[in-house]
């Protein structure tokens, strides 16, 4: 599977298309990922740059993943909106497919989860793209569990569990497959907690798919 990835350090910090490509190869799936990132960046930015549509229309990529700026949609969920109909756009275009990569409310201001949630579920829904819940997962688990910790001391930034949580997200929402039982070593990450954040993104997204 050819995948691009549009977004910024909540999308490389720690290298997220890693961590899943890590996964996906333990179920038998091979991604092929190229990234295009830059730090705080919008993803009007991201059109007005042209770098990300010049590689949706050439690349040949299967799937292209929207990851917006961390509080943009909840300041200015329109914004959003319009830039989501401009890539989604250009990525059906090209004859791939859109992703949203919905990502979490600051430490410091949990309660803008929710419109983080129906910003990213409303342009899924609009657009008939796919939605990874990321968001949602990190909320249920920072309600569930004290460790691992998901947050970098900035309150804004995944550790390398938070990111890894995502990429069990990502390999649930995206690729349909279960990353529970899964032993492939992540370096910096011991055995025990890879397996309790596998366990849980299973069960949260079980939950949030039967809700």
């Amino acid at each position: 599977m050819r995948i691009l990835f549009v977004g910024n350090s909540f999308t490389s910090n720690n290298n997220l298309p890693k961590l899943l490509t890590g996964l996906a190869a333990e179920r038998g799936i091979e991604i092929d990922h190229k990234v295009i990132s830059a730090g705080g960046a919008s993803l009007r930015q991201h059109l007005n740059a042209g770098k990300a549509l010049d590689a949706i229309a050439t690349g040949g990529y299967d799937v292209v993943v929207l990851q917006e700026q961390s509080t943009l949609p909840i300041k200015s969920p329109a914004r959003f909106r319009d830039s989501a109909r401009d890539f989604a756009k250009a990525i059906t275009a090209a004859g791939s497919r859109t992703a949203f990569y919905m990502t979490w409310a600051r430490s410091n201001a949990p309660q803008t989860q929710q419109a983080l949630t129906d910003a990213y579920s409303g342009a899924a829904s609009e657009l008939g793209g796919t939605l990874i819940p990321v968001g949602m997962v990190w909320e249920r688990f920072l309600a569930t569990y004290d460790e691992p910790v998901l947050h970098e001391s900035d309150n804004s930034h995944p550790t390398l569990a938070g990111s890894y949580l995502g990429a069990c997200v990502f390999l649930i929402a995206l690729l349909n497959e279960d990353p529970v039982g899964i032993t492939a070593p992540v370096k910096g990450l011991d055995p025990e907690t890879a397996a309790l954040v596998q366990q849980a993104a299973w069960d949260i997204c079980t939950q949030l798919s039967e809700s």
